[in-house]
């Protein structure tokens, strides 16, 4: 018996396509608009063709390191070489880029999550309440209202 269901659009060329799109940054929902199919389809074609699974893993890995390699850089600081034409010609000049506090503080708090977060947990080993009755509450209230009286 036949397979059921409409034949595949899926080429080998995709693998390749599907990689440097990866590179670029581009998530499955943008690969399935690429390729004009559904992310369901992106999906299954994950599962029924390794090799296309593979290449879109391999895309995104690079294209997370270098995330992650220029974040590195921006919280630590960096020098950067640039040409700049003078009167003299054109001659390299070194500039020196500060660290940023925002890459520093996002940096840590993903790397080392229980020394830099936000939330601080608070024990409290008291008791809350309050002895008096119902009585002597509406008392104090009474108290109180004829005082501002």
């Amino acid at each position: 018996m036949g397979e059921l269901g409409r034949p595949t659009k899926y080429k080998e060329e995709y693998n390749e396509q599907a990689y440097k799109l990866c590179l670029l940054g581009h998530t499955d929902a943008e690969l399935a608009s690429f390729f004009e199919v559904s992310e369901a389809t992106i999906n299954n074609w994950k599962i029924d063709f390794p090799s296309f699974l593979e290449s879109i893993k391999k895309g995104k890995e690079f294209a997370d390191v270098d995330v992650v390699q220029s974040l590195y850089k921006r919280a630590t600081g960096m020098k950067l070489t640039k040409q700049v034409v003078k009167e003299s010609g054109i001659v390299e000049v070194e500039d020196e880029i500060a660290p940023d506090t925002t890459a520093m503080i996002f940096w840590l708090k993903n790397r080392q999550p229980k020394k830099w977060r936000d939330k601080q947990d608070i024990q409290h080993s008291g008791v809350i309440g309050s002895e008096l009755s119902d009585e002597d509450l509406d008392a104090r209230i009474k108290a109180l209202q004829n005082d501002q009286s």
